[in-house]
Parts: structure tokens; sequence; C-alpha cells
């Protein structure tokens, strides 16, 4: 990310109709520095450990769209408990981790990056990065690092919509 990366999401965060501007200037980033066939944004809540979509680049598929329990398992611990990204690159890697796998292999995607984003001591959301077989890096992924604190500020602007 450049100055005028952060330039143009600072811009987009003092856009009116927050989140959508800021999470639609992430998700270009994103798919420039990092790769991404497809793009979701999860928030979660921690007290009561439900999440929700709140941003998707495919809406007839992943639509944002009511609230669902967070299941527990390799996942749950990488991202939410360990606040560790979690990344497979392959589409059996996925299989082991997502029961929607098949849905995923049907829009060209075989690898997966989910990075946990952060405020106030806990994991508020998820933002999603899916692509080709192999394409999430350790620099890829790293890349994210830099992204997070502006996911969090979309995703709390998200909060209160």
């Amino acid at each position: 990310m450049n100055d005028a990366d952060a330039r143009a999401i600072l811009q987009a965060l003092a856009a009116p109709g927050q989140p959508g501007p800021t999470f639609q200037a992430l998700e270009a980033l994103v798919r420039r520095e990092v790769g991404a066939k497809l793009f979701t944004i999860m928030v979660y809540d921690a007290r009561t450990k439900m999440a929700r979509r709140a941003y998707t680049s495919h809406a007839s598929e992943y639509p944002v769209a009511g609230e669902k329990p967070l299941s527990e398992g390799l996942w749950s611990l990488t991202v939410i408990e360990q606040r560790r990204p979690f990344v497979a690159n392959s589409i059996a890697a996925i299989a082991e981790v997502f029961p929607d796998h098949a849905l995923i292999e049907s829009l060209g995607c075989a690898s997966v990056v989910n990075w946990p984003v952060e405020f106030d001591g806990e994991v508020i959301g998820t933002i999603n990065a899916l692509d080709a077989a192999g394409r999430y890096t350790r620099e890829r992924v790293g890349r994210l690092a830099a992204l997070a604190p502006f996911f969090a500020l979309a995703m709390l602007a998200a909060g209160r919509a």
C-alpha cells in the first residue's frame, strides 16, 4: 500500500453511506495487492459469538443477510482464538474446513485467506479473499496487515448501520 492508496481509503471513509464506500475501496486494493476472485467481509460479535456478512463481491452466491453462529473448529481456533490468518491453498484444504467448498470451486476459487480484524482487544471480523489455487503466499498474505486497521474502521461503521 502506498500513500495514494491510503489517501483513497481515507477519502472513502469520509464519504456518506458507510461502510459501502470504504469496503469497495478496500476490495479494489485487496484485489490488486493480494488477489481475489471472491471477496467478502464478515463482522463478528464476540459477546454473542454471531457472525454476519457485511460485504460481498458475489451477492447471489454469498448474500449480505442475517446472522449465523460461529462454528467451532480449526478455522475459529486459528482466526478467532489465536488471531492468526487462516490460509488454504488448495480446494482439498478448503474442503476440510468449509462445507460450501463445491460452490467455492464452481466460482473458480481453490485458495482462501481469512484475516482477523481486531479492535479494542478482540476480533471484530474477518477479511476473506478467495482465488486460484496456490495464490496466497506468505508475502501476499502479509500485505493484509497494513489494511486491517482500515477494515476495522469500516467494520465499526457497519456496526452502526
